[in-house]
């Protein structure tokens, strides 16, 4: 039985740095980029707050999706997060 997965986008600000990631734990992932304990790109740009989710049956599904996401426009990226999540709300707490 395949492995569950989510793509997930982070930001430090409404329409600020943007952050494509992947896991299989999402609400473990958050904490860890939340209490700096994610080192990178993240940690660097302090996006913290996470306004875009999406689950996935399979790990290698959500690997690929990252991939095509990781690709768009910025401006793509931020049309998807203001579907989404039209107040730019941080998310966590409703995992």
């Amino acid at each position: 039985m395949p492995k569950a997965g989510f793509v997930y986008l982070l930001t430090n600000k409404r329409n600020g740095t943007l952050y494509t990631g992947v896991t299989s734990t999402l609400k473990k992932r958050i904490y860890l980029h939340k209490t700096d304990k994610y080192p990178g790109f993240s940690n660097r740009h302090q996006t913290k707050m996470l306004v875009y989710f999406e689950h996935h049956n399979d790990i290698q599904d959500a690997l690929e999706q990252e991939k095509r996401i990781k690709k768009w426009r910025r401006s793509w990226k931020v049309k998807l997060s203001e579907q989404f999540n039209p107040g730019w709300k941080d998310l966590y707490d409703q995992l």
